[in-house]
């Protein structure tokens, strides 16, 4: 028998899996979720709160990734967007590499120290582990991407145009607007774990609001809700 990630929490797993779920879909502070939970008769100090984020948030992402995996597979081998930004950690500069499908699925995040050929490979053996080869790759035109490509052998695959990136340039938005809530990273290990479980986060609770019809936004946004609070007892 499995045994529970929440053993040795006194707190209730249904508490903790709110919290998590607040501070990291929303733009919210560790001491706005405190006040937010007290305001609900849960009194809770904030780094509990930080410690449940980094020990169950990437818990929580597996489980999304896991139910979601068998029906954005086929989708995600079309067509992927990949970018990448720069982030500050402790003054050093950093990368964060993202790779979103033509639905504006995030399908992987990795960050690190170079911009160079060797991390662009690293990042799209990754990305392809996990969801296959697409069939086509568009990126800006940074020359790393045509020579990790190279070595892949997808270069026959890679599109490079001044306007047909914008669908991952605007997908880095809701984590800027993250980041800037956080106060930034201070390790590396850090931002790779929660841009991770923010990833997976979003592309559960994304529902495309500005797309869809009332009704059927509503409809997805309780199926999306009674999904996540079935991740305890799936």
């Amino acid at each position: 028998m499995t045994k529970s990630p929440f053993r040795y929490f006194k707190t209730s797993p249904e508490i903790i899996q709110l919290a998590v779920m607040m501070y990291v879909r929303f733009l919210l502070s560790l001491r706005t979720v405190e006040d937010l939970l007290h305001e609900r008769g849960i009194d809770i100090c904030h780094e509990s709160i930080r410690t449940w984020v980094d020990r169950f948030g990437p818990i929580f992402a597996g489980k999304i990734r896991t139910k979601r995996a068998s029906y954005i597979r086929q989708p995600t081998q079309w067509q992927w967007h990949l970018d990448e930004v720069f982030m500050k950690i402790n003054g050093v500069q950093h990368y964060r590499w993202r790779a979103v499908d033509h639905e504006d699925e995030v399908l992987e995040s990795y960050v690190t120290k170079t911009r160079d050929k060797q991390a662009a490979l690293t990042f799209l053996k990754k990305a392809m582990k996990r969801y296959g080869n697409p069939e086509v790759i568009v990126t800006d035109r940074l020359r790393s991407y045509g020579a990790a490509m190279k070595i892949i052998g997808n270069i026959d695959r890679h599109e490079v145009g001044r306007h047909l990136n914008n669908r991952v340039e605007s997908s880095h938005l809701p984590f800027r607007r993250r980041e800037r809530a956080m106060s930034r990273f201070r390790r590396i290990s850090n931002l790779q774990k929660f841009v991770s479980t923010h990833a997976s986060f979003h592309n559960h609770f994304n529902l495309d609001r500005q797309l869809n019809h009332r009704s059927t936004f509503k409809s997805m946004r309780n199926a999306a809700l009674s999904e996540w609070g079935g991740l305890l007892t799936g």
